[in-house]
Parts: structure tokens; sequence; C-alpha cells
């Protein structure tokens, strides 16, 4: 329930709405009052957070001798909560003032849920290509932008230590061995993300558009395609390398 509670809590509940909202979940139209039996919580806290609940769209009130709540369908409660974000972001994007965003610099992004977060915001980004190395089990976690990128006609080259479960169609695919708990991501030859990919909290990636360092990336990412080949490394699909391609 611990699990259920932090997910919850994700899409903008309280600990304690969270708790009341699976108590609600897993029974039928309460009141406040035997809401506070089930879960132990006051009374007086229990009808802050119920209020609270309904509120968030993640309860309704029925009104009656006595109120009692019931909680919404939880996939309803977490769509309708995502739509109004987006409608918030679509907001914030076009109404907030900005700076210029390129990047020059070197950043740090710290933790695997941010470094995740900024991989799928690159692979949106993609206006030509992307060349990833990482191990198959981050990647399968990426199938579907990945998928897309593929299917929208943009090179992609998959440097991978085993084979995926399934073929990206369109993809160039090498397959490396290395389990190395490392990624190293380029795109348009302009932004480069490298560093740990283990999945941890203490994961932390180097974010650059500094031209000479991507430069410089860039070609050791090519020399390390052509040492594959040259040792008799295959590509799953067929396709030419990358060297044979006149890739920028």
């Amino acid at each position: 329930m611990g699990a259920w509670t932090e997910r919850l809590m994700q899409f903008g509940l309280t600990r304690q709405e969270a708790s009341i909202y699976l108590c609600l979940m897993r029974n039928s139209a309460l009141s406040g009052y035997e809401v506070s039996k089930l879960t132990g919580i006051s009374r007086s806290n229990v009808y802050g957070a119920l209020a609270g609940l309904v509120e968030e769209g993640a309860a309704y009130l029925l009104e009656g001798d006595t109120n009692k709540y019931i909680a919404v369908e939880v996939g309803e409660f977490c769509q309708n909560r995502i739509r109004r974000l987006e409608q918030l972001r679509q907001t914030l994007v076009s109404e907030i003032p900005r700076m210029d965003t390129a990047c020059d610099g070197y950043i740090t992004i710290s933790s695997h849920k941010h470094i995740m977060d900024k991989i799928y915001t690159m692979l949106e980004q993609v206006a030509y290509r992307a060349y990833i190395a990482a191990e198959a089990k981050y990647l399968e976690k990426l199938r579907r932008p990945l998928e897309a990128l593929a299917a929208a006609g943009k090179k992609l080259v998959l440097l991978v230590d085993e084979p995926l479960k399934e073929e990206i169609a369109g993809s160039i695919v090498y397959i490396t061995g290395n389990k190395d708990g490392q990624i190293r991501f380029i795109v348009d030859s302009t932004y480069v993300l490298t560093g740990d990919m283990t999945g941890a909290d203490t994961d932390s990636c180097l974010y650059c558009g500094q031209k000479n360092f991507v430069k410089v990336f860039k070609d050791s990412l090519k020399n390390e395609i052509r040492l594959i080949e040259l040792t008799g490394g295959k590509n799953e699909d067929g396709k030419e390398s990358i060297c044979h391609q006149g890739a920028d």
C-alpha cells in the first residue's frame, strides 16, 4: 500500500489524501466518520482530506442525511489530472518569458529518473539523427519514442550490449557485448548526454552542447562503430554502417 500511496502523491495528493483515497477505493460510499474508523485518522483531519479529494477531482460527495464520499475511478482521476497539467504546460510554455536555451556549457544531471526525463526530452527534439549507446534493458524502456523516431524517417543508431527483444524498424543496431553501466547519447551532432546509467539515484550524467566536446564525442562514437565492424560486429538489420552513410 505504501507504493500506491507514493504513486498517488505524484498526482498531486497529500499522503493523507492518498491513504483516504485508497480507503474509498476499497469500500462503497463512506461517511467521514466511517473513513476515520477504517483508517485511524482523526475525524478533523479526515474531513479536511475528503474536501481536498473532492477539490482535486479524486472523490465525489454524495449529499444526504449523512454526507458520504465515493472515489473517482483511478484511471479517470489520473487522466483528468494529466489533461489539466498538459493544458497548464501549454499555457506556461507560451506565456512565461525565457532566455536563449542554448547550452554551450557543461550541465550535471543527477538521479536516474531525472536522466530519463532528459533523454525523453532529447528524443522529442531530434531533427535528423540520434546515436545511443546503452544497455538494452534501458533502451527497452525507451522503445515507444525510439520507434516513433525511426518511423518519422530520422536516423537512429543503437549500440547495445545484447539484442533488443524486438527489432525497432528502421534503426541501425550494433551489438557490443559491453555491460558498463554507461550511456552515451548524441543528437543532431549538437547535444551530448553521457555518464552513469544503472537505475540508481546516484547515477550522474553530463549534458553538453559545447562544439569541441561534441565533436570529440562524435568522433569517438564513430571510431567505436568502425572497430565493431573490423572485429566482426554485425548490423542486425543488414543496413550499411555509419561509416558508409556519410553521417554528420
